[in-house]
């Protein structure tokens, strides 16, 4: 199994966190897909030969996914800003499941499975152009979302005083657009932070957390599993805590 994810520079960094890519052998594989706060326009080819082209809603709990052998896939991760301004549409429609899209999406279907790096320079100019012609971006918005990415404040009132919306619009927008409050995405990113330790080797709470037995019931809500257990990670099953390569 290889999986590998592309950073993206600049603007268009609001709206997307990285393009990944995968690839696995002559074995089907298991995953378990943890809620991480994005959601994912995703491509697979088996024997080079593309199947699939969907998009992903927001994940709030763990999902069990079986990749047939000889796969590959094209992926963007994208943050919730997109799904107003690149979509255009809400996505809440599809929380915790997937839609299936038209093979020739943004022309996926002109590419060849070893043309990733040819999908992530053409996709990134599309994406570009668009946020070019958009009409003006909400800086309410923008700016919610680069606080808590960054993972800098935890409460909802906290990033209401922050950029000037109330909670109560704010949530109305999460819970239209999305299909959940900005308190639960807050616990999700905030889940989402502590993979990273996890995997290695940290099993203790970050400050985020009141203590230890919170700790582990919240990973335990979002990941089915145990801090102790996550960090095993027996044969790559949790794929957002493998050895990922990253350029």
């Amino acid at each position: 199994m290889n999986y590998r994810e592309l950073k993206t520079n600049g603007y268009i960094d609001n709206f997307v966190q990285c393009f990944w890519e995968y690839q696995n052998a002559d074995t089907e594989t298991e995953h378990t897909i943890l809620p991480d706060g994005y959601f994912d326009l995703i491509a697979e080819f088996e024997n080079d030969k593309l199947t699939t082209v969907k998009l992903t809603g927001v994940w709030t709990k763990p999902k069990d996914v079986i990749i047939p052998k000889n796969t590959k896939i094209f992926a963007i991760r994208f943050k919730l800003l997109a799904t107003e301004y690149l979509f255009q549409k809400e996505i809440k429609s599809i929380l915790d499941t997937i839609q299936n899209l038209p093979f020739n999406f943004w022309s996926i279907d002109t590419y060849n499975s070893n043309e990733f790096e040819k999908f992530v320079t053409d996709t990134t100019n599309r994406i570009e152009y668009s946020i070019k012609h958009l009409k003006q971006i909400d800086e309410r918005k923008l700016n919610l979302f680069d606080f808590v990415y960054q993972d800098k404040i935890q409460t909802v009132s906290e990033l209401s005083e922050k950029v000037f919306w109330s909670s109560r619009q704010i949530n109305r927008y999460f819970n239209n657009q999305f299909g959940f409050s900005l308190k639960e995405f807050l616990k999700i990113v905030r889940c989402n932070s502590a993979y990273k330790n996890i995997s290695n080797g940290n099993l203790s709470p970050q400050t985020d957390y009141f203590d230890q037995a919170h700790f582990i019931k919240e990973i335990k809500k979002y990941t089915g599993t145990t801090p102790k257990e996550l960090h095993k990670n027996k044969n790559d099953r949790f794929l957002q805590l493998s050895n990922t390569e990253q350029e």
